[in-house]
């Protein structure tokens, strides 16, 4: 089988490992040049590059071509592909297609993350001093497929999907979860409908006995329930009627085959916030489905306090609170951020706009932020949706050249029990490789103070 990989990142290379171990003959392309890329990583396998370009005579006896999540799917050489009746797949596609285990795997606007890790932490507690294992993978992390030829068919797979990844796909997980839909990636998807579309793949090729998780308080999610094959559990914090988790009388409860279950108290959750609360009950519906078991479920839960660049408290300066939400690259995930906190907030707000919505955030930011430090590509255009929107109360405002300077401007107006938040609402790409590094610089910057 000869086949072509398009972009040599994360994804890419696991695929170009696994495919050429398994006896495709593989060509490897990146707009790249050699002197950017690892390639020494994959110096031991016979491969073909085609480096700085993706020319059509990459399709010259192509059986299949595979995108790399970065890839746009209607890139022209994935288009011609299609005309010339190419197979086009991604390594998410190509894991679903050969795992011997069942699948459960996890998408949505935000959470996706906080939730896979999670379900992963339930599992491990669930399997010890078993055989069995839990593999936490897919848009977080190592490649799943880099570990397909380990994965027995008894253990548990955990995997996080992005609308990247998914609407390529043609095959679903036998449970599939989607937490939340907000307007996203609208600069790579274009319109709301064509985001939902992707998200919706997650369910669209799940058969009768699969399994599907859906949020029932966020009402873009619960309007995918149409697309259910087989089982339906929800989610969500009041009580309902049918299968999923709630909350009643501070305890996290399952209905699940007509029993209900305690599963935890709410006060052994110690990550913060409203939405993260979401999660957890998004993981224990998801583990309930597994057949998880409450101790295993609570296990999970104790101690986790989160993903890195996700609401991670950085350290306390002069008596604030420094977080780190750099994760926060779209307006709504920095309003779940601010409301995470009770404390007088000073916002680190800006970075790359993706043609989303502001408005919630405008107005939150005018009842609920003491201090304002903008900074990066969007800075301009904040400054202008607060300049005409009206109402709440006064807050200083400061414009900053870039997170450096941002940071010494927070220092600058923080107090004793303020809260310091980077939660931008932009992408890092004006300014840094990905929301991992301006985290990591974060990070770097308040620990210097």
């Amino acid at each position: 089988m000869r086949v072509v990989v398009l972009g040599l990142a994360r994804q890419g290379k696991a695929l170009t490992r696994y495919l050429t171990e398994h006896g495709a003959e593989v060509i490897a392309s990146d707009l790249k040049r050699e002197d950017e890329l690892p390639l020494d990583e994959l110096s031991d396998l016979e491969i073909q590059f085609e480096l700085g370009d993706h020319p059509h005579r990459l399709l010259e006896q192509a059986d299949l071509l595979c995108l790399s999540g970065g890839i746009p799917a209607d890139l022209p050489l994935a288009q011609q592909a299609r005309l010339q009746g190419i197979r086009v797949a991604n390594d998410s596609q190509l894991f679903l297609e050969n795992s011997l285990a069942p699948v459960i795997g996890i998408t949505g606007s935000a959470g996706k993350t906080t939730t896979t890790e999670l379900l992963g932490r339930m599992g491990r507690a669930a399997v010890e001093g078993s055989k069995r294992s839990v593999w936490v993978g897919g848009n977080i992390g190592r490649p799943l497929i880099a570990d397909l030829d380990q994965i027995k068919q008894d253990d548990l797979v955990v995997m996080e999907l992005s609308s990247f990844q998914l609407e390529l796909m043609t095959a679903s997980p036998k449970t599939a979860a989607v937490l939340n839909l907000t307007p996203n990636h609208l600069d790579r998807h274009h319109t709301l409908e064509a985001y939902t579309a992707a998200k919706a793949n997650i369910l669209n090729f799940q058969l009768e006995g699969d399994t599907a998780v859906l949020s029932r308080e966020d009402p873009a999610a619960w309007g995918l329930r149409n697309y259910v094959q087989g089982r339906l559990l929800s989610f969500g914090v009041r009580p309902f009627d049918g299968e999923g988790t709630y909350v009643e009388r501070g305890q996290v409860r399952l209905i699940l085959g007509g029993e209900e279950v305690r599963l935890f108290p709410v006060e052994a959750i110690s990550l913060r916030g409203p939405h993260n609360l979401q999660n957890v009950l998004a993981a224990s519906a998801l583990a309930g489905a597994a057949g998880i078991e409450p101790e295993a479920m609570l296990a999970g839960v104790e101690g986790f306090t989160g993903v890195e660049h996700r609401l991670e408290f950085v350290r306390t300066v002069g008596g604030a609170d420094w977080y780190n939400d750099s994760i926060a690259t779209a307006p709504e995930r920095t309003v779940a951020a601010i409301r995470s906190f009770g404390e007088p907030v000073v916002l680190l707000a800006g970075g790359r706009d993706k043609d989303l919505d502001w408005r919630e955030l405008i107005t939150l930011i005018s009842l609920r932020v003491d201090h304002l430090v903008l900074f990066g590509e969007s800075a301009p255009m904040i400054e202008g949706l607060l300049h005409s929107s009206s109402g709440g109360r006064p807050y200083t405002q400061t414009m900053a050249d870039g997170l450096e300077q941002a940071v010494r401007a927070a220092a600058e107006v923080a107090d004793e029990g303020d809260v310091v938040l980077l939660a931008p609402g932009g992408t890092s790409y004006d300014e840094f490789i990905d929301f991992a590094a301006r985290g990591a610089r974060f990070k770097e910057l308040v620990r210097g103070l």
